[in-house]
Parts: C-alpha cells; structure tokens; sequence
C-alpha cells in the first residue's frame, strides 16, 4: 500500500513540477500527425504508424526523464557532447543508407535514426555553454572567443554536410547559431561583418553547389526562383538531368500547393484529398508523410486544420521562450531560445516548402511529420526545457 502511494506522489510531484503545457500540446500536436500520416496514400501506412505511434512512447518517456536531470550538469560535459556527437554523425560514412539523394540515415533491422535530428539538440547545449561561459567572462564580443565560436560551429556543420549531404537539417545549425549569438549579446557590428562576408561569398557558394551531386542540390534550393536558377545553372553548369530535377522541383511544389488550396476552408476530410491520395508517380506528391505533411493538413483538414497546426507548433515555441526568459541564468535562457530555434526555423521552412515560395530542401515539421528521430528528439527537447522551468534557478542535482 505504501509503495501505491509513493509512486502516486510522484506521479503528482511531476504533474505539478513539470511543464505539463509543453507535454499536452506536444501530445497533442504528435497525436493530429499520426491522423495525417496513417491518411497518407501511397505509402505503407500501417508500418509507419507503428513506427510514429512506438517513437511518440519513446519520447514521451525521454521527456520525464530530462525533465529532471539538471541541464548543468550536462552542459558541464559539453566536451563530451561535441565529441559523441562528431562520432554520431561519422557512423554515416560506414552505415548511412541513401535515401532522397542524402544519405542521412542509419539503418539496423528495419529501424531508421538520423543523427542530425539528435545532433541538433546536443549542439544547442554545447553553444549555449560556450556561450554562457564567455558571457560570464565578459568576453564574448573579443574576436578570439568569437573565432573560437565559430570553429566549433564550423567543425559541426562540416561535418553534418559531409557526411549527409542533408543541406535543410544543415541550415538549422545556421538558423541555431545566429539566434544564440545575438541572445547572447554578440554586438551588431560582428552581425554586419557576417552578413557582409556572406554576401560576397555567394556566388563562389552558390558555383559549388552547382557542382555538387550533379547541381541536384542547388536546383532544390533555387526551385521557386527561376531566374537565379537559369542562371547558376544553364550557365555555370548546364545538364540535362539538373533540368529534369528543376522541373520535378517546380511540379512537387507546385502539387503542394494545389493541395493546400484544394482544402479550402474545412478540408476534404482525412482520407479523401485529391493530391494527397495519389501516388507521387501519379501526380501526386514524394514525401508527403514527411517533408510535405502540412500540404496533407491543408488538403484533408482544410484552413482549419492547418491554423491549428500552426496554432500547436506556436504554442510550444512561445512556451520554451518563455521558460528560457523565467529561467534567471544565462545558460537556462540560450538553451531555451536554441531549441525554440530548431522548432521556428523548420516550421517556417517546411511550410514555405509547402507553398512553394521557400526551397524544396526535404525538412520535417516538427511533432508532425513522419520520422521517429525527429519525434523522439523533438520530446527530448521538451524534457529540456521542461527541466530548466522545474529548476529556475541551476542547482548541481534534483532526484524524484
């Protein structure tokens, strides 16, 4: 009896100390994507929801977990993280397993992990400790912590791009950093010799990806800018195959957002899209269970069903703010505002994928789309901050 009763406190000491918001729209959010994802034709759609339904219990238990480790603790070990984290994304090069012309993935007995997914996260912590720590220090604005940022930014990044060849999950690092910087308190100044750097490395930037994979990938980033493509394209590196995947390009984006606009105001009911149940060899749409998930919301749930996905996803990323901003520490804050990062940076670009007017880069929407790694971490995170809100002010422990 008394062990019924211990567990039943602890069960309520969670209910009230962790950030119950962030875990019910979570839920909630992951629960309207398995609706999505088994009304999905032209995919198996049993085994996927089998996969999504055992990642949601995994996270959900990853969730409870970090909610009570203390996130200085493992930001402490931040050294440790960078290096589990390189190792992690090298396993690529022995197992990765190609798929969308990325190999981004790892596969064992049937199940798929994508490190980068994982990776986020952990390079959110390590900035936010490095960061913390120079602010502490007073010198984050000195040019040697500055370089120092960035080497272990650039390592990271390198690393990921090399080894996946996954430019959208990539580009999340950049959104991350940037973010963290200026959270931080890295002057404006440092910002503009930035933006201004990359400006004039564009074209030599942009005559790279030209030549990588076949200029695919750079016909992906410029799909809904035409004119751009022809140029970097037809000039610097003229193909045949690069104009075949400029068209198909241009036709996924163009079928996304015939979906969406097909739903009009309350959808055509789940099961039931036009664009959504055919086949992607048949005009319908690649990917659609991940990178274009929220075209499914459009076309079967209408504009109703696609305010409330964003309705969801905006609820979490106001709420990790605002347990970064209650938190009173630096490092509780730069945690929070990164991992809100990931979720505003590939909601934003999944759906602008979706209406055609962001490039077709293939980027999950977070808690919605089919993939386990990017569900379980997206709990993960979760437990993160949900950790930081039980401890506003950092102390080395806290048991059950």
């Amino acid at each position: 009896m008394e062990t019924v009763k211990s567990g039943f406190k602890l069960i309520l000491k969670f209910l009230r100390d962790a950030d119950m918001v962030l875990f019910t729209v979570g839920l909630i959010s992951a629960i309207y994507g398995i609706l999505l994802i088994s009304s999905v034709a032209g995919i198996p759609g049993a085994s996927n929801v089998s996969v999504q339904i055992g990642s949601l219990l995994i996270g959900i238990f990853l969730f409870i977990i970090f909610s009570y480790i203390d996130i200085d603790i493992i930001a402490g070990k931040s050294w440790v993280l960078y290096i589990i984290s390189i190792f992690f994304m090298l396993t690529l090069i022995i197992w990765g397993e190609e798929q969308y012309d990325n190999t981004a993935w790892l596969r064992f007995w049937g199940i798929g992990i994508q490190p980068s997914e994982v990776v986020k996260v952990t390079f959110t912590i390590i900035m936010a400790r490095t960061l913390a720590n120079y602010k502490e220090k007073k010198t984050l604005n000195s040019i040697v912590s500055l370089l120092q940022i960035l080497l272990v930014f650039g390592s990271m990044f390198i690393i990921v791009v090399w080894t996946s060849g996954d430019i959208g999950s990539s580009m999340i690092f950049i959104f991350i950093l940037v973010v963290m910087l200026f959270i931080a308190g890295v002057k404006l100044r440092w910002f503009i010799l930035g933006a201004a750097g990359i400006v004039a490395l564009l074209p030599l930037f942009l005559d790279l990806l030209a030549r990588y994979r076949d200029g695919k990938l750079l016909v992906r980033i410029l799909a809904p800018y035409r004119g751009l493509y022809e140029y970097y394209i037809y000039d610097v590196y003229s193909d045949v195959i690069s104009r075949v995947e400029w068209k198909d390009a241009i036709d996924q984006a163009n079928r996304s957002l015939g979906a969406i606009t097909n739903g009009e105001f309350l959808g055509q009911g789940l099961g039931k899209g036009e664009f959504t149940q055919k086949p992607a060899n048949a005009g319908g749409i690649w990917a659609q269970e991940s990178d274009f998930i929220f075209s499914a919301a459009g076309e079967e749930m209408g504009f109703v069903g696609a305010l409330l996905v964003i309705a969801l996803l905006t609820t979490i990323i106001i709420r990790c703010v605002y347990v970064g901003v209650k938190s009173n520490n630096a490092l509780g804050l730069l945690v929070c505002m990164g991992l809100a990062t990931i979720f505003i940076a590939q909601t934003i670009v999944h759906i602008g994928m979706c209406l055609g007017i962001l490039p077709v880069i293939g980027l999950t929407l977070p808690f919605f789309s089919y993939g386990g790694s990017s569900l379980v971490s997206s709990f993960a995170a979760l437990g993160i901050v949900s950790g930081i809100k039980m401890r506003p002010k950092p102390i080395r422990f806290r048991y059950l």
